[in-house]
């Protein structure tokens, strides 16, 4: 492998049960009482994927965007505050970087809100290259994140790439890609869930994924 591609939120930072809640939120503000539990089930892919869980097509066809939207500002406004990184990012990256890999951030969060996490952080300087939910059509399960994390780096083939999520929706987006999904349990999903997605590996936590 020469390419090591990280999802940001669950596997970075701990934000899983913050979007949750930002989500509960602007789903109530449109007339949908959603159980957390329900919700933060669905964390980890895009707005465009997350809304069919709760929405029917009309209503995302109405509303959805709007949603979308408000969300943002909900999170952004209530909820990035209490972000936090996870343990070691910085020595995992590293090391990844002294073994030869290249290494991008491949995530469905907005632009705005990747850079926060990245002051966050304090890994630029690790980083090869970054793309966001701007950079793709469709959000996880669906490839396109992970695919155009890889055109950051001419020359490499989809087999070459391994991904470091903690959804069952990074390990399917890595597979469909052709790439080899590596999970941690972080994002609040079960070794057997990320597993049954097609993870290779499973760590409790990403600073777990440190050599000994």
């Amino acid at each position: 492998m020469v390419i090591a591609i990280f999802d940001v939120d669950g596997t970075l930072v701990d934000s899983v049960k913050s979007h949750a809640a930002a989500w509960q939120d602007v789903l109530r503000e449109f007339g949908h009482a959603v159980p957390f539990n329900d919700i933060r089930q669905q964390i980890g892919k895009g707005s465009d994927e997350f809304l069919k869980a709760f929405l029917k097509p009309e209503e995302i066809n109405r509303f959805g965007q709007a949603i979308a939207d408000r969300r943002v500002e909900i999170f952004k406004q209530s909820y990035m505050k209490l972000v936090r990184p996870f343990p070691r990012v910085r020595e995992v990256l590293q090391q990844y970087k002294n073994d030869g890999y290249k290494i991008v951030l491949g995530t469905s969060a907005k632009a705005e809100e990747l850079q926060g996490y990245l002051k966050l952080l304090n890994i630029d300087d690790l980083i090869d290259a970054k793309t966001s939910a701007d950079d793709a059509d469709k959000s996880k399960p669906h490839p396109d994140i992970f695919e155009a994390a890889l055109s950051k780096i001419p020359g490499v083939k989809p087999e070459e790439a391994i991904v470091i999520g903690d959804t069952p929706y990074d390990a399917e987006a890595a597979v469909r890609g052709g790439m080899k999904p590596i999970g941690v349990l972080t994002g609040g999903f079960s070794e057997q869930q990320l597993r049954e997605a097609g993870c290779i590996e499973v760590y409790p936590e990403v600073g777990a994924i440190l050599r000994t």
